[in-house]
């Protein structure tokens, strides 16, 4: 791997590593994003998920946030450990910043926190899916 793309991986993955981390240490405080996502899914599926804890589910994530995330910086299956983090980042965002149940200052910060999610999944994407292409050079 480059070193220009070293640098590139470790800046982005560096956010899901930090992030994994503390979900793994502070379970216990975002659980209750946890709760209200899960009530808020329709009947058919929370039905079919396992009976787990919240808190254990914030752990599972943040662990997968850490694993993937490092991957991603040393360049270990970087394609699929992008496409991890794009996936479990869309439940995260739905969870954690649902700005369209807040009002004034907390619904427009919530709402930077929704759309910054959003480009990171576009971007993870666009690593998963092999980065940008080389441009031709036309001969004159």
């Amino acid at each position: 791997m480059s070193f220009p793309k070293f640098v590139a991986r470790s800046m982005l993955a560096s956010m899901f590593v930090i992030s994994g981390v503390n979900a793994v240490k502070h379970s216990e405080a975002l659980a209750p994003a946890t709760d209200a996502l899960l009530a808020n899914l329709p009947r058919q599926i929370t039905d079919s998920l396992p009976d787990i804890p919240s808190e254990q589910l914030v752990k599972i994530n943040g662990a997968t946030m850490t694993v993937a995330g490092s991957a991603l910086a040393l360049g270990i299956l970087p394609r699929f450990a992008s496409l991890v983090l794009a996936a479990q980042l869309v439940p995260v965002t739905v969870a954690g910043h649902r700005y369209w149940e807040k009002e004034g200052g907390e619904r427009r910060g919530q709402l930077i926190h929704f759309q910054k999610n959003v480009a990171l999944v576009g971007g993870l994407l666009l690593g998963a899916l092999g980065g940008a292409k080389k441009v031709k050079k036309f001969k004159k």
